[in-house]
């Protein structure tokens, strides 16, 4: 008989399952050039507005803040300055994501990261009863109730974009 192949579960998935979160996966093929949330909503067949980025910022009060917004929408410094109780906030250098979070570009998640910083999700998450993130790893996404994300990273829900 031949072996079942196993599928892999990403360190996110794993996590939703310790707590009993119920989520939806989302694999597709990616590449270096299709990173974005426009090429992810067309693979998968969502509204882009529905798939959140994690972007990771420094303050320079609380140092790491990760934002969580929708992928059509620009984040406001300004607000998640605000928000996390920073004067000046600034977007993570590249080099030093995989180093502070444990993720690499387009496969970063506000679950699982190495630490848990402080979190702030898009308030356009209210709107859906699912939101579609990374799982932590490039070609894979999870759908997963905003209010459970919240939970698990002890985010706040924030106006940001």
């Amino acid at each position: 008989m031949a072996k079942k192949k196993k599928k892999l579960k990403t360190n996110v998935m794993r996590i939703l399952e310790q707590h009993k979160i119920p989520y939806k996966e989302f694999g597709f093929p990616w590449s270096e050039e299709h990173l974005g949330t426009d090429s992810v909503a067309e693979k998968i067949g969502v509204d882009e507005s529905q798939i959140f980025k994690t972007l990771l910022t420094v303050g320079n009060k609380t140092g790491p803040v990760v934002a969580v917004i929708p992928g059509n929408k620009e984040l406001d410094l300004k607000k998640l300055a605000k928000a996390s109780g920073n004067k000046k906030i600034e977007m993570l250098h590249l080099k030093d994501l995989e180093a502070t979070t444990g993720y690499i570009r387009g496969g970063c998640s506000p679950i699982g990261m190495k630490k848990l910083f402080p979190t702030y999700l898009g308030k356009e998450a209210e709107q859906f009863s699912e939101i579609i993130i990374s799982a932590g790893k490039r070609g894979q996404q999870v759908a997963v109730e905003p209010a459970k994300i919240l939970e698990l990273t002890r985010g706040q829900l924030v106006d940001l974009t």
